[in-house]
């Protein structure tokens, strides 16, 4: 069989293809040229070597389109072998635990260095420039030896964690991804010297970015029918820039650089560089752009080449240029045009390193159902099954609060092996439990509580499991690693499980539940490399490793509609390219500084420049924009501040509007009219639809529906809020309470009412004494019981404290004219005729010798001025009336001696009731009137009638929807009727 012969040309070759062109599409049609009338299986003998899996799946597709045919073999670079055996590389997994082992040591030894949090991200960077230096052939003999003198002070602090890298176990010889990546190219290339392979040997799309890589093209383009085919190749650069690259420092965030570097490593010029293929793109544009990216400085070049660009304007009319005033504004337009594109069967593509507007664009896009084909996909920690892991994590380092309790009886993984319904009834009847019962910290009692009153017959059941996990599995302590992985597999298969006596529900299952299993198997398989792990640690590093995986969108996406990052765009052709995010920070990327080494030093030490990311983020930038139809869009302003616009986009601006001879600024006026008619659609879309405003609501409910019964307390509310009343007597709303509630002034009032009924109650049954220490102690166990915040405990007690004295003194003279003391005593009194009932619960009833009733209320704030009691405040008065028409309880009526309010709050004082003015008898009268009008027909429940404090907030205003109308609007008296039991 002879041997096939692509090129008769001598090596080393080098062949490219400029920006705009389909890459892989152009690949294979310039093989096809080349391999002529050969016969088909020749075909078979070219072996192509690419650096993704998704350029491998794209060359396929085209091959499947036809005709039939052999096909090349396709490798990727990353699986390569050779003769010679290399043991496969370590797991990541492992090799960051046996980093964080030492770094816990280190730490442990000389914690003033970093935090503890920071101990999987250090691992996590240490492993990465360890990966690095072995792939670039640097040792730590060469940072040893760099020059130093100037960074003492950071270079002892770097240098303690440096020396770590020369103590990773070794024992098994397991390599590094990059350094057995190093093995094999150059054990590759030895095996190849000593026999070079004679069938044609391609290595296409990559750049060279990586030591081993770059070695490979210089070994596959000397090889006897090797060639290497360049990427976004700009043919249009002169020599005399090309040999301005040879500076990594000043060249390496140029597009073109590392090609440079190959061409100089295998002595080749630019003009040695031939094209592969003739490919559909837009020279004249490619021109413009390769001026627009040189390196600096570069105004001269632009005046002295920008005249022979000629016009500028038909390079430049499938150009649009989007300068949307925000982030959602640009995400709009983006929508806009790719829903465009799919009605029209066009396929669209968005390039956008900015995660951030490629969710904005996928929810605009959900808006006409049209869910985009996202290359990036799900983080594996945002996923059910990564969330549940993560949440899953936090019971070890205490049991749960209300909210992280309700958030894993919610989460749709929690309790999928049986009964899923009653277990979310029985979540929602929880939720409303705690937050009544106001428990931000519940427990076992909580629960065993809770289930006491319902009735479902999974309730019995539903608690033991919920107790069995949720309260007992916190050890915060340092704990061996297999075992940590091991209980966090077994509690999370309990939490999907629930009450079914065996499987692990739904956990593991779908796309999703099977990443998460191994990467949970992987852990385990690594575990005995690690160390002990306190909760909180383990914590952290369940949540890294599982953000380092990431999950495909189970769900059919649309086909035309695609999200790429940077390094698909690269082997992808689409009608239309969107470039998004064209700002500093977005794209490129803003550098990530390095905490080892800074850039003189890793230049020094030959290993891979900051500015490495930034020249392949040109590169990026140069191929897309040489696209068919393309969009450039940035945002002028985020969240924080105004933007500044990609570096080469705004060199792009630059150079067009400096070039008026050439109609460089009506090519970007018509780039940014393009841009401005979208953004027109944008405000469309995006317009307010306009609707009247809410009236103040004054709704009038027929009487059967009105109460005929309230409480004292009910009284200030329906004179200064009657909508209130209407939504909570009427509607029968509530308001919910927090979760985690805080320490308010509700809760202490409540608190402090306890506190010295409790107090007050043993001092009448004789098992307290009237002293301070009793007094206090009471209070203190009240605290301890009722109020799970340490400060807020700390600050009520002091509070009492510092009004105990006071308080005492008053209570040695209510105790010597009481007879009896009674607490929390209810009372009710109706209005004959009217068939309404005013209802009371007095802190306190007193009964003197002359069997006169004493009544106190307490107050932790305020207590009510006479002139408020008068007009608004009546809970007092109203009480003294009940107390003398129908008494409290079994006591019956009495006549009424006095009536206080004991203020509690920073200034202590008692406040009487005005009963000589407003006698029991009168305020009865009066509130006999105020009943009869709230049972007229016509009379509205106006919303915030008459409000102490215009300002303040009421529970049920936005159910009124105040804000939509005034406190000074007129009421909109709205008659309701009854229909079926309902209103209408």
């Amino acid at each position: 069989m002879t041997d096939l012969r692509l090129f008769d040309t001598p090596g080393p070759r080098l062949f490219g293809l400029p920006p705009g062109s389909d890459f892989p599409a152009d690949l294979l049609a310039g093989l096809e040229a080349r391999l002529g009338d050969a016969p088909p299986h020749q075909r078979a003998r070219v072996q192509i070597i690419v650096n993704t899996q998704r350029m491998r799946r794209r060359i396929r597709r085209i091959f499947d389109t036809g005709p039939a045919g052999l096909l090349p073999r396709v490798d990727l670079l990353t699986d390569l072998d050779c003769r010679a055996p290399i043991p496969p590389s370590v797991s990541a997994i492992r090799r960051r635990l046996e980093l964080i082992r030492l770094i816990s040591a280190l730490l442990d030894a000389e914690p003033d260095l970093a935090p503890r949090a920071a101990l999987y991200d250090l691992a996590d960077s240490l492993a990465r420039l360890l990966d690095e230096m072995q792939g670039e052939r640097v040792t730590l003999e060469d940072i040893a030896a760099l020059d130093v003198s100037d960074l003492s002070g950071h270079w002892a602090r770097a240098q303690r964690f440096l020396e770590i890298v020369g103590q990773v176990p070794r024992a098994d010889d397991l390599p590094d991804p990059e350094e057995r990546q190093r093995r094999v190219v150059e054990t590759l290339i030895a095996e190849w010297d000593a026999a070079p392979p004679q069938h044609p040997v391609i290595l296409a799309g990559s750049t060279g970015s990586r030591g081993a890589t770059h070695l490979l093209m210089q070994a596959v383009a000397r090889l006897p029918q090797g060639a290497v085919l360049l990427p976004g190749f700009d043919f249009d650069l002169p020599q005399a820039i090309w040999e301005q690259l040879d500076d990594p420092l000043t060249g390496e965030d140029h597009p073109q650089f590392r090609f440079r570097k190959l061409m100089l490593g295998l002595g080749l010029e630019p003009s040695d560089v031939r094209p592969w293929a003739e490919a559909a793109c837009h020279p004249a544009r490619n021109r413009l752009v390769s001026l627009a990216m040189r390196p600096a400085p570069v105004t001269h070049q632009w005046l002295e080449e920008g005249p022979g660009l000629g016009a500028l304007e038909p390079p430049l009319e499938g150009v649009t240029l989007i300068k949307a005033p925000g982030p959602r504004a640009e995400a709009m337009a983006i929508a806009l045009r790719l829903r465009q594109a799919a009605e029209n069967d066009e396929v669209a593509a968005l390039i956008t390193p900015d995660r951030s507007l490629t969710r904005q664009v996928s929810a605009a896009l959900t808006r006409w159902g049209i869910l985009p084909d996202d290359s990036a996909g799900t983080p594996l920690q945002t996923t059910p099954p990564g969330r549940l892991l993560r949440q899953v994590a936090d019971l070890f380092d205490a049991p749960p609060t209300a909210v992280k309790l309700l958030a894993l009886l919610k989460h749709p993984l929690t309790h999928t092996g049986q009964d899923r319904g009653p277990h979310l009834e029985l979540t929602r009847r929880l939720e409303l439990h705690l937050r009544r019962e106001a428990r931000p910290h519940p427990g076992p009692e909580d629960i065993r509580a809770f289930v006491e009153r319902q009735h479902l017959p999974l309730a019995e059941p539903w608690a033991d499991w919920l107790c069995q996990w949720a309260f007992t599995t916190a050890e915060p302590g340092p704990v061996a690693l297999e075992t940590r992985v091991a209980q966090h597999r077994a509690l999370a298969e309990t939490l999907s499980r629930g009450t079914a006596p065996e499987g692990t529900g739904a956990l593991w299952d779908k796309d999703e539940g099977t990443a998460a299993l191994r990467v949970m198997e992987k852990l385990a398989q690594d575990a005995p490399h690690g160390d002990v792990f306190t909760a909180r640690d383990y914590g952290d590093l369940a949540s890294a490793i599982l953000g380092t995986e990431e999950v495909r969108n189970p769900d059919e996406p649309h086909p035309r509609v695609l999200i790429w990052g940077t390094l698909e765009a690269r082997v992808q052709g689409a009608d239309v390219v969107i470039l998004g995010g064209l700002n500093e920070g977005s794209w490129p990327e803003a550098t990530q500084p390095d905490p080892w080494l800074n850039r003189q030093m890793r230049k020094d030490a030959s290993l891979l420049l900051p500015e490495r990311k930034i020249g392949l983020s040109a590169h990026d930038f140069q191929q897309a924009v040489a696209a068919k139809e393309v969009w450039l869009t940035r945002a002028l302003r985020n969240q924080d501040a105004e933007t500044v616009p990609s570096r080469w986009l705004n060199r792009l601006t630059n150079l067009l509007s400096g070039l008026p001879g050439q109609g460089g600024p009506e090519a970007l006026a018509a780039m940014e009219a393009r841009g401005a008619h979208w953004l027109g659609l944008v405000r469309g879309v995006e317009a307010p639809v306009s609707a009247p405003r809410a009236p103040r609501p004054s709704p009038a409910p027929p009487v059967a529906a009105r109460p005929r019964e309230l409480w004292v307390t009910d009284i200030r509310t329906l004179i200064r809020d009657p909508y209130a009343i209407y939504a909570k007597r009427i509607l029968r709303l509530r308001r919910l309470n927090p979760l985690m509630r805080d320490p308010d002034a509700m809760m202490r009032g409540i608190v402090s009412h306890t506190a010295i009924e409790t107090f007050v109650q043993g001092v009448n049954e004789g098992r307290i004494s009237l002293t301070r220490a009793a007094l206090l102690s009471t209070v203190s166990e009240v605290l301890d019981r009722d109020v799970p915040w340490g400060e807020a405990r700390a600050l009520w007690r002091a509070r009492l404290d510092r009004n105990a004295d006071w308080f005492l003194r008053g209570e040695e003279a209510r105790q010597a004219e009481a007879l009896q003391v009674f607490t929390e005593k209810t009372g009710k009194a109706e209005i004959a005729g009217l068939g309404f009932t005013l209802s009371a619960k007095a802190d306190r009833v007193d009964l003197d010798a002359h069997g006169r009733v004493h009544l106190f209320d307490y107050k932790t704030g305020t207590p009510p001025t006479e002139a408020q009691q008068k007009t608004f405040d009546k809970q007092l008065l109203l009480e003294a009336a009940i107390a003398e028409r129908a008494g409290f309880g079994d006591l019956g009526p009495r006549p009424v001696a006095q009536a206080v309010y004991i203020g509690l709050g920073t200034n202590p004082k008692e406040v009487p009731a005005p009963l000589g003015d407003e006698p029991p008898g009168t305020v009865w009268e009066n509130f006999t009137e105020l009943a009869r009008a709230w049972l007229e027909p016509e009379r509205g429940y106006t919303a915030r009638r008459a409000m102490e404090e215009m300002n303040r907030a009421g529970d049920y205003d936005q159910l009124s929807r105040h804000g939509e109308w005034e406190d000074s609007d007129a009421p909109d008296l709205r008659p309701l009727s009854m229909e079926f039991g309902h209103e209408a």
